[in-house]
């Protein structure tokens, strides 16, 4: 109407607004909209991964050429470590996640930051009914660089067989023999969050 009567949509809404519109209507003007916010939500998904894009784009010149001394190294491996890591340092260094990139980062650090023996390394997966044990135990084994000979008995979560989430590698349960570095991992990122703080 506005457009081939050339009027403003407001003038357009007074007239037509008690005017009722039978079933078919009603239909026609409801698959209408559904098709609008379809395409409305698909432009919005572009619009952010576009974004995305850019930020990644971004970050991704940003460190092209950032150089990582030991001390930084340690700082973020601590970081990381005391958001994800156990906090009783009597149990040694224990790490879980379910992300391998996040456990690949952590023991990229821990081994940059840290002399290890590495046969001190023992890894536990927590799997559901689901997982193939032997297939999950070798993708934790290819992420972490730790050898299949020292995972210990894999821990199964009970699954009601209901949901099964697709891509779930489980999670893996990292631990390092050694008391002393769990406690330096601790200490230094007790004392960079005191440092630096609101």
């Amino acid at each position: 109407i506005v457009e081939r009567l050339g009027v403003a949509k407001s003038s357009v809404s007074i007239w037509v607004r008690n005017v009722e519109l039978d079933k078919n209507a009603r239909k026609r003007l409801a698959n209408k909209i559904t098709l609008g916010r379809i395409i409305a939500a698909e432009v919005k998904r572009n619009h952010t991964k576009e974004k995305l894009d850019g930020y990644r784009k971004e970050m991704g010149s940003e460190m092209a050429n950032l150089s990582l001394g030991k001390l930084l190294g340690k700082i973020i491996c601590s970081l990381v470590y005391w958001c994800e890591g156990a906090k009783d340092p009597i149990s040694g260094v224990s790490f879980i996640n379910s992300d391998p990139k996040l456990i690949s980062t952590f023991l990229y650090f821990f081994r940059k930051s840290f002399i290890l023996d590495e046969s001190k390394f023992r890894v536990c997966v927590h799997l559901h009914k689901y997982h193939n044990i032997n297939e999950q135990i070798a993708f934790w084994s290819k992420i972490t660089g730790i050898p299949k000979k020292q995972f210990i008995k894999p821990f199964q979560k009970q699954n009601t067989g209901k949901r099964i989430r697709k891509n779930y590698p489980g999670c893996a349960a990292i631990r390092y023999h050694s008391n002393d570095i769990a406690r330096q991992l601790l200490t230094t990122a007790e004392v960079f969050l005191t440092k630096f703080k609101a």
